[in-house]
């Protein structure tokens, strides 16, 4: 089982195949995920590793969570996520997964968060069909209707379809194709739609119910240490590849218990 990766959702596009076939995309980026933690058997029961994506400013970031970046040699990051994975699937802290870790035509699963749409009622939050729109019926022509019963139970039950909070849900989508894949850029092409407004950050794995390809990089897809991205001059620490600036920057610990000063 390899490891899946977190990615930032741009919106969608249209694809156009050799064919010249038409095929609407969601586009994926890739920012910077770099693996930061592992999860042992002998000591947490299980194996996993966490990844992180996106360079969050050092002032944003937790006392405790400062020590962990720290401890790792890692610049901090927005947001993280932790990957179940295989005993001969584990990646060495500080790796950055790069948008290759997929290829073209591979089937994927993707974890997002839907829109939320506040406060709906029942016939746009469930898709009822509404009391009747002729006579009869006195300025409650979208109500749901009857909710509970009679004297026996006479109570209404719970996870009864009502009216009530819309979307701001975790929500996965199986068995994508992935369409295409831009290494240098950092973007992911995965056909249909994906849970989860622009900006939003998506969680990929391999398809659960497909099987995995033959040519996917085993155990992933790696920036070798020393690289240059983006033009930031970088510099290797053992195996980890971190600005020089971020590490001093992390070095330095508050002084004040909450981590965090009242300016900040």
């Amino acid at each position: 089982m390899r490891t899946g990766l977190i990615a930032k959702k741009i919106g969608m596009s249209a694809y156009f195949k050799e064919s010249g076939k038409h095929v609407p995309v969601t586009v994926l980026r890739v920012d910077n995920c770099q693996v930061i933690a592992h999860r042992s058997r002998d000591v947490d029961g299980y194996v996993a590793m966490q990844l992180g994506i996106e360079t969050a400013k050092v002032k944003r970031v937790t006392k405790p969570m400062r020590g962990h970046f720290s401890k790792a040699k890692i610049e901090p990051k927005k947001r993280l996520a932790e990957f179940v994975v295989s005993d001969d699937s584990m990646v060495e802290i500080g790796s950055e997964i790069t948008a290759g870790h997929f290829v073209v035509g591979q089937f994927v699963d993707v974890v997002g968060t839907t829109q939320g749409k506040g406060f709906a009622g029942a016939m746009k939050r469930h898709g009822f069909g509404g009391l009747r729109a002729s006579h009869g019926v006195s300025i409650s022509h979208r109500s749901h209707g009857s909710t509970g019963q009679c004297q026996d139970p006479g109570k209404v039950f719970k996870g009864k379809k009502m009216a009530g909070h819309m979307g701001s849900v975790s929500v996965t989508t199986q068995s994508l194709e992935v369409i295409s894949t831009d290494v240098d850029r950092g973007l992911i092409l995965i056909k249909g739609a994906i849970p989860g407004s622009k900006g939003s950050y998506i969680v990929v794995r391999d398809a659960l119910k497909k099987t995995l390809p033959e040519n996917v990089p085993m155990p992933a897809a790696t920036r070798d240490p020393g690289e240059v991205i983006d033009g930031d001059k970088v510099v290797d620490i053992g195996e980890v590849v971190v600005s020089s600036e971020v590490v001093d920057n992390l070095a330095e610990q508050p002084s004040s218990d909450s981590g965090l000063t009242d300016k900040d």
